[in-house]
């Protein structure tokens, strides 16, 4: 993977989120308050693409969906279906590790009320549409919450119209991949039971039958 072209730790291109993060640093210095780095294997064969950091979540700990509310259903998710090692993420030198998986953010900073602009979105489009080109031939894309569907969209240069969002769903996309989408395992999702674990669970069963069995 390029890492120049697919994360970039340094990147203020957006300038309400590099003037956010500043704010929280100082508010909280012992958290990341960076742009959040992809996580997993390169060559994985799975990758989920979320909204953006949580702000006690990824953002606290620079790893995806780790220590955030979001993360309980995703990696409970992960180890029942073999991509983790283990059912919770709570920090960065926890041992957990992913297993043919992938995780990446549509937007990798913290944005305000967890809102990204549409002009934030699409500066950081160009992270995701380089990542999702190293992606192995027969490799599934699962997308949490309609952001991260359109966002899929945008970086294989289609118009929001081609697939429409909606919980399970399959789509092909042009390059023979394929696009799996979910409603966002969100606090707000799961306790207005939008979400629950076993839809969820739904939702990877699906993706397990479109990845056949490593060698």
């Amino acid at each position: 993977m390029d890492a120049a072209s697919t994360f970039d730790s340094a990147c203020k291109q957006c300038p309400r989120l590099a003037d956010f993060l500043d704010q929280v640093k100082s508010q909280y210095p012992s958290y990341h308050a960076r742009p959040v780095a992809p996580f997993g294997a390169c060559d994985a064969r799975l990758l989920i693409v979320g909204l953006a950091p949580g702000m006690h979540g990824a953002n606290a700990s620079g790893r995806p969906f780790t220590g955030d509310y979001a993360g309980i259903l995703l990696y409970q998710a992960l180890y029942d279906f073999g991509f983790s090692n283990q059912a919770q993420s709570t920090a960065l030198g926890d041992g957990l590790n992913l297993m043919d998986c992938r995780i990446t953010n549509a937007v990798k900073c913290l944005p305000p009320q967890n809102k990204p602009t549409g002009e934030e979105i699409k500066r950081c489009n160009g992270f995701l549409a380089a990542e999702l080109q190293t992606l192995p031939a027969g490799a599934v894309i699962l997308a949490l919450g309609n952001i991260a569907h359109q966002a899929v969209l945008r970086a294989y240069g289609l118009k929001a119209g081609a697939a429409v969002f909606g919980h399970h769903r399959l789509f092909e996309l042009p390059d023979g991949k394929r696009l799996v989408s979910s409603y966002h395992c969100s606090r707000y999702n799961v306790q207005t039971k939008r979400l629950s674990m076993a839809m969820l669970a739904e939702v990877f069963a699906t993706v397990k039958t479109l990845l056949p069995p490593l060698p």
